[in-house]
């Protein structure tokens, strides 16, 4: 809801504020002595401005109070970038870079400059925003020819460097008042395949920078699958693919990341989709009853299998120093026939010998996905897996803290998310119908639209069209757009770019505020050519 004066722009609200006149003279004559009055002199006139608007900016500012004053722009090698906190350089550098500001360091702030603090909570209003959106929460003030931006930790400082980032963009003015932002999910993703298509280091940062501009904190890596394995590997260098990106590259692609807060989230998918492995160690491929080989799929009976899996997730997982590690555990083909135990009865056995008489497949295939978690948490990782990983039917049940990645109710097996969400689980949404960009658009995909995105999905919309009971939203930490290369040639890198653009926009647009958006669509793609 707009303040009187003021508008609401792309959903943020504007809060009413009392704005005080300014005063136009003196309270009484001076008079000098002798007791003859002195000519009265005119007021000098003051500016008037009108009431500030919410800033449009993508995704739009969750509140607003709007204030009267002249606002902010950046003057350029005049205004500086000045930090309070040690740990804020980064943040200072790289926005006075971008500003065409000069950097201060730990200086006091002047008028044009831009101030950049970490609060305890007692300052600027913050104390009720940690609380709301915690450590990605921040407070940006624009008074007197001056912008403040504090938060309670460094990520949310970096966030309200976007916001006044795109503010200023196209020459426009930073508006006069506090915006008070915050994320409604903290898990906002974007997740790409670089197994299937190999894509180069510097695409990737590219993809970064826009991100983090976007205020997205996650980038998956999907580098392992049955075409390539494309992460150069100490432990296994048999199975690495000739177009693959170095340790050295990825940890590039690692040290950007962290200058925008991303955190990178590996995967290497298993036990199916490991073609790329099996290549080069065939002892590995599971074999039906009649000899025939399972594309893909290991033989999760034995040893080995799990020995050289372990092995690599140990490996990567020295590499990847973030909190996440997405294990995958989806189509593994041996439990998409009709007699899982009579098509492999070698897997039966191993099941009825691990889980007792009435051991079956889908209990063997939980078993390797908890034994895989058991893995990375040794490395104080937090364990994912794709919702078809979490099999039904049998004695062992997939362990507690496993997050669920739902991305179809299409596959065998697949459950409706209310299953999981009753069950107390945690679940990001990477909803097929909205949020896969397949190239080449195989098995009916269809590339999908930011206008769709921004007009009909949310968070609770996790499988088709239809949402879950708002009561689960609080287990929905977020959700992840994502591109797959099944048909690798079917589109250029730079055609990936363009064609993910408005999508990444849009679906970050809903992650970040819950409201229904405002804006029409086509002013909000105006809105992206003009912030960025």
């Amino acid at each position: 809801m707009a303040a009187a004066g003021g508008a609401a722009v792309a959903g943020a609200v504007v809060l009413t504020v009392a704005v005080w006149p300014g005063g136009d003279g003196e309270g009484a004559a001076n008079r000098p002595a002798g007791g003859k009055s002195a000519p009265s002199v005119a007021p000098s006139p003051s500016k008037s401005y009108e009431l500030s608007e919410a800033p449009a900016t993508i995704p739009a500012v969750r509140e607003h109070t709007a204030a009267r004053g002249p606002g902010w722009r950046p003057a350029e090698n005049k205004g500086r970038v000045v930090i309070r906190d040690d740990g804020l350089a980064d943040e200072g550098r790289l926005l006075a870079g971008e500003l065409k500001l000069r950097y201060g360091g730990d200086g006091r702030p002047g008028k044009g400059d831009v101030e950049l603090a970490l609060t305890d909570g007692a300052k600027d209003g913050a104390k009720d925003a940690a609380k709301a959106g915690g450590p990605e929460s921040y407070t940006l003030s624009v008074k007197g020819e001056q912008v403040r931006i504090a938060a309670p930790a460094e990520a949310g400082v970096f966030y309200g460097t976007r916001t006044l980032k795109q503010e200023v963009s196209g020459g426009r003015t930073a508006p006069e008042g506090v915006v008070r932002d915050r994320p409604a999910k903290p898990q906002r993703g974007f997740m790409l395949d670089i197994a299937r298509k190999h894509f180069d280091v510097e695409w990737i940062e590219d993809r970064i920078r826009e991100l983090g501009d976007l205020k997205y904190n996650q980038l998956g890596l999907h580098f392992s699958d049955d075409q390539a394995f494309r992460i150069e590997s100490d432990s296994h260098p048999e199975i690495v693919s000739s177009d693959h990106l170095t340790k050295d590259q990825v940890r590039r692609i690692l040290k950007l990341a962290a200058s925008r807060h991303i955190t990178v989230v590996p995967e290497i998918d298993s036990p199916g989709h490991l073609g790329a492995v099996i290549r080069e160690h065939p002892s590995l491929q599971l074999r039906n009853a009649r000899g025939g080989a399972t594309r893909g799929a290991v033989d999760i009976s034995k040893p080995a299998a799990a020995k050289i899996v372990d092995e690599l997730l140990d490996e990567y997982a020295e590499l990847f120093p973030g909190a996440y590690w997405h294990l995958g555990a989806d189509e593994y083909q041996a439990l998409t026939v009709k007699d899982p135990e009579a098509s492999y009865p070698q897997l039966a056995a191993a099941a009825r010998e691990r889980y007792g008489p009435g051991g079956r497949v889908q209990d063997l295939a939980t078993g390797w996905l908890n034994d895989r978690a058991d893995t990375v948490r040794k490395h104080e990782k937090k364990p994912k897996a794709w919702n078809d990983g979490f099999f039904r039917g049998g004695t062992a049940e997939a362990a507690a803290d496993l997050e669920v990645a739902y991305w179809t109710g299409k596959e065998i097996g697949a459950r409706e998310p209310d299953e999981y969400l009753k069950a107390g689980r945690k679940l990001v949404n990477y909803n097929d119908e909205y949020l896969y960009y397949v190239l080449g658009q195989p098995n009916a995909f269809r590339y999908p639209t930011g206008q769709r995105i921004y007009e009909d999905w949310t968070p609770l919309v996790v499988r088709g069209t239809r949402p879950v009971s708002e009561k689960y939203d609080h287990q929905i930490l977020g959700g992840s757009f994502a591109v797959w290369g099944d048909l690798a040639g079917a589109q250029s890198q730079e055609q990936v770019a363009q064609g993910i653009r408005m999508p990444l926009r849009a679906t970050v647009q809903k992650l970040w505020d819950p409201r229904k958006p405002t804006m029409t669509w086509s002013d909000f793609v105006k809105l992206a050519d003009t912030v960025g």
